[in-house]
């Protein structure tokens, strides 16, 4: 298992060709208090960049980005029934989405973790 970041703030955990996708604790940090989230169906496609999800909270909504393509697998009906999981546990039980990879090879354009750390120190 692996896990990546993107300059967005979203973590991807990688096992085999499925991975699962959140925002980072640094992410929710900003945020604040997490009040509603949007999660995407099973089945839905997503592209490297694209919107696949949104999350707002008591400053701001934010879109969640797809770190790599791929087929939606399962969205966390758990975090859209508690949408404060992503403030309790945004790298863990507060994932939003698990999707199967259609090209592995996106991930090589993503943070591992002491790369994210040093851009979050650039910011």
């Amino acid at each position: 298992m692996t896990v990546y970041y993107t300059k967005e703030h979203e973590w991807i955990r990688v096992e085999g060709d499925s991975a699962t996708v959140g925002i980072t604790d640094h992410a929710q940090g900003q945020l604040g208090d997490v009040v509603f989230v949007e999660v995407p169906e099973a089945g839905r496609q997503v592209s490297k960049g694209g919107e696949a999800a949104v999350v707002e909270s008591v400053k701001a909504a934010s879109d969640v980005y797809a770190p790599v393509s791929g087929e939606v697998t399962e969205g966390n009906q758990a975090l859209v029934d508690d949408p404060s999981l992503v403030n309790s546990d945004a790298e863990g039980e507060g994932w939003f989405f698990k999707l199967r990879l259609s090209d592995s090879s996106e991930l090589q354009g993503l943070m591992g973790a002491d790369d994210y750390k040093a851009y979050l120190d650039t910011l």
